[in-house]
């Protein structure tokens, strides 16, 4: 029998009872989502709240996961900005349904959601890409996201030949998006909100989809508890 990897830790979270819950998915999320950004800045254990990880099947039916960073969250649903060719999009063209989750270990509470997701349109995604700053945006251009490469040389001497064709002008117009650069956004069917209590006595609270609407139609939702 092996040995414990890490001592077991009593979670010490808020918890997250059905009174405090939100009306909506969203409402809840945003609040969750709020906190961590605040938590980024104050310390320096929620290093990245906008980690998102994505889980999608393949052709053969078997389950990829990685993590992507949150970059759209509306009433519409979650999004993401990667390359339309990589793996994950490929997957997600073939078969849409996926499953994501935002955790946050530091303060003892996750966000899973499961649904399906489409293209995000042209449009926001231009919008969004001229916020970048300069070097994701080369980055962007210099990288065949999932594909083979043969050292890290190769990936550096694409990015200084695309960094040399457009140079950092100050300007969010500097580089153009590239043709197979876009998004995703997650429309889910369900979306479950977990709080780590002592003695694995967690909560998970889950919106389930009961209607057509947005995460923040209270109509469009029913809620329920499941056991940890």
């Amino acid at each position: 029998m092996t040995e414990p990897l890490a001592p077991r830790v009593d979670y010490t979270g808020e918890g997250l009872a059905e009174t405090d819950l939100a009306a909506t998915p969203f409402q809840q999320a945003q609040a969750w989502i709020e906190d961590a950004v605040r938590r980024q800045g104050a310390s320096a254990d929620v290093p990245e709240p906008l980690a998102l990880s994505l889980a999608t099947v393949d052709a053969a039916g078997a389950a990829d996961v990685r993590t992507v960073l949150l970059r759209f969250f509306s009433p519409k649903g979650l999004g993401f900005v990667t390359s339309l060719t990589s793996a994950k999009s490929r997957q997600i063209a073939a078969q849409p349904r996926v499953a994501a989750a935002l955790t946050w270990p530091a303060i003892f509470r996750a966000i899973r959601v499961r649904g399906a997701a489409s293209r995000i349109d042209d449009g926001q995604i231009a919008k969004y890409f001229g916020t970048r700053p300069w070097g994701s945006r080369i980055s962007a251009w210099a990288s065949e996201q999932s594909a083979p490469i043969a050292g890290r040389a190769e990936l550096e001497a694409r990015y200084d030949e695309i960094a040399a064709t457009y140079p950092d002008t100050g300007s969010p117009d500097d580089v153009p998006v590239p043709p197979s650069w876009g998004g995703w956004l997650i429309v889910p069917d369900e979306v479950e909100f977990w709080a780590g209590r002592r003695s694995r006595l967690h909560d998970r609270l889950v919106f389930t989809r009961v209607g057509p609407g947005t995460l923040d139609d209270p109509e469009t939702w029913e809620v329920s508890r499941r056991q940890p």
